[in-house]
C-alpha cells in the first residue's frame, strides 16, 4: 500500500523524518534523487555499471523488521533491486534482493532465481549458486507484476531472514545468515547495471 510518507522507526523512539534530501545519504556509485510521485515521496537510484548502495547515515539495524516498497523493472539481467544491511563498509555488508525480469519468466530455471540473499564479499550470489544451489535464492508465488510496485517486510532475528512477498503470510526466502559481521549500516541496494525505486520504508530495529 502506498502512502503519503516514510518513516524508519528504531526502538529508540528515534524518526527518520518526512523531509528529508541527499544529503541524509551516503551514496556509492550512484546518483540518488528524492521526488514525489502519486503522493508518496519515492527515493530513486539511477542504473550504472555495478553495484550501488545508498547508506542511511546515522542510522543502525542489527535485528528486527524492515519494510519497503520496491520497484525495478521487467528487464532481463538489468534490474536487481533490494536492501542491503548489516554493513561494515561500501563492501563488507549482506543484502536481500529481487530480480523482477524473472518473476513472470516462462523458463523454469530463471523462474527460481526471483529473491536473492547475499553476504558480500565472501558469499556473493555467483559462489551461492555454485556452492549451494537453489538455497539462497527462490522464487516468489504468487509472482508480483515485475513493473509495478510491491511490498517486502523482512524478519531478521538473529541468524534467521526470512522474506515475505506483498503480505503472504509464508516467505519467499527463510534462510539462516553465512557471517556475523556485527555490522550495523542500512541502504538502498542495486546490482550491475540497475536503477532502483523505493518508498515507504519502515524499520523496527530490536537491540
Amino acid at each position: 500500500m502506498r502512502t503519503l510518507f516514510i518513516a524508519i522507526l528504531f526502538s529508540s523512539a528515534t524518526a527518520f523524518g518526512q523531509q528529508r534530501t541527499p544529503e541524509m545519504f551516503k551514496t556509492i556509485n550512484r546518483t540518488l534523487s528524492i521526488i514525489k510521485e502519486d503522493g508518496s515521496t519515492v527515493v530513486k537510484l539511477n542504473e550504472a555499471e555495478g553495484p550501488g548502495i545508498a547508506w542511511i547515515k546515522g542510522k543502525q539495524f542489527t535485528d528486527g523488521n524492515i519494510e519497503f516498497d520496491i520497484k525495478g523493472k521487467d528487464l532481463l539481467q538489468q534490474s536487481f533491486v533490494g536492501i542491503a544491511f548489516h554493513g561494515i563498509n561500501d563492501t563488507t555488508y549482506e543484502a536481500v534482493y529481487f530480480r523482477p525480469f524473472n518473476f513472470n519468466t516462462p523458463d523454469p530455471v530463471r523462474k527460481l532465481h526471483a529473491v536473492q540473499y547475499i553476504a558480500n564479499p565472501q558469499f556473493d550470489w555467483p559462489k551461492l549458486r555454485a556452492d549451494f544451489p537453489n538455497q539462497y535464492e527462490k522464487p516468489i508465488i504468487p509472482a508480483p507484476d515485475p513493473n509495478k510496485w510491491f511490498h517486502v517486510r523482512l524478519e531478521i532475528k538473529g541468524r534467521k531472514i526470512s522474506a515475505f512477498v506483498n503480505g503472504n503470510t509464508l516467505p519467499a526466502l527463510a534462510i539462516e545468515r553465512l557471517v556475523d559481521s556485527g555490522g550495523q549500516m542500512i541502504g538502498y541496494w542495486v546490482g550491475n547495471g540497475s536503477a532502483g525505486n523505493w518508498e515507504n520504508l519502515n524499520i523496527t530495529a530490536i537491540k
